[in-house]
């Protein structure tokens, strides 16, 4: 029976052998190792996800950041930025607003909520804006609707087409009408763009919603949008409750506003460069 005896598999540890540190013994998990899809559910090892950060199973886009959209977007080191320190004020004395500014410019690398400058996309030169939501959700501030605004203007002279990525939660409350004012303002910029005979792309990136879809955001020649995206100017809960229906499923998404007019073509992350730079080419006044 000593041969089915149970063997001690453990190693005997003597009193003066060096242990380990139980202090550091704890494993640590890099942050952001994996990544849980909103859409399908599944957990994503996040380099799976590839720098496009789409989804490998169900496709869903996951928001990024302008830094990271512009790596997918522009030609390598082709991009030049534009209109920077411009300085954000407190008009309303918003309590810890400043202090709201400084954290998300730390944590964006960014001086505002949007990106401005000019590029090459696909050998076109562009003048190019990317909002970041993580930027106090890409509210539109006044230093945001300068940046912008001045961007048409420099695009107006120079005869360069405009693209926009739209990613927004809207006017920024803590710059009170001082932020609706940007609506009218960067509008009027786009008017003179167009009656100048420039293109103008926008690209609505999950969320576009509240002032900047009421203006600059569904004011482009061509409209693109990602798939799945959020796009509406008031809340899902509000409509309802003012028009006092319920509303379909997929209101408010991408989709929806495609088969409504709304949206002009709807184009996965992977192919929208591609895209891009067949529009630019095809409206490139050079070669007209």
């Amino acid at each position: 029976m000593a041969l089915f005896k149970k063997k001690n598999k453990y190693i005997r540890i003597k009193p003066n052998h060096l242990r380990l540190d139980t202090q550091n013994a704890t494993p640590e998990v890099p942050d952001e190792l994996f990544a849980k899809c909103p859409s399908c559910k599944y957990t994503i090892y996040t380099k799976d996800l590839g720098r496009e950060k789409v989804c490998p199973f169900c496709s869903y886009n996951f928001r990024i950041s302008a830094l990271e959209r512009l790596a997918i977007v522009a030609d390598e080191d082709s991009f030049k930025e534009l209109f920077t320190g411009i300085e954000t004020t407190n008009p309303l004395d918003f309590p810890d607003y400043m202090a709201k500014l400084a954290t998300a410019k730390s944590k964006t690398g960014l001086d505002e909520a949007v990106l401005t400058g000019v590029a090459t996309i696909k050998g076109q030169k562009t003048a190019l804006a990317i909002m970041d939501s993580n930027f106090i959700m890409a509210s539109m501030g006044m230093v945001v609707g300068e940046k912008i605004t001045r961007l048409f203007e420099y695009a107006t002279v120079e005869k360069l087409p405009v693209v926009i990525f739209t990613a927004s939660g809207g006017a920024r409350m803590q710059e009170g009408i001082m932020s609706l004012m940007q609506m009218a303002k960067i509008s009027a910029a786009v008017k003179r763009h167009s009656n100048a005979g420039l293109l103008y792309i926008t690209v609505l990136t999950d969320p576009t919603t509240g002032g900047v879809t009421a203006s600059f955001a569904m004011l482009g020649d061509i409209i693109l949008a990602e798939p799945q995206t959020l796009i509406g100017f008031a809340g899902r809960r509000v409509i309802e409750q003012t028009v006092r229906e319920n509303l379909p499923d997929d209101f408010q998404k991408a989709e929806f506003l495609q088969a409504h007019g709304f949206v002009d073509k709807i184009v996965k992350r992977t192919a929208l460069v591609e895209v891009l730079g067949q529009i630019l080419t095809l409206h490139d006044k050079e070669n007209e």
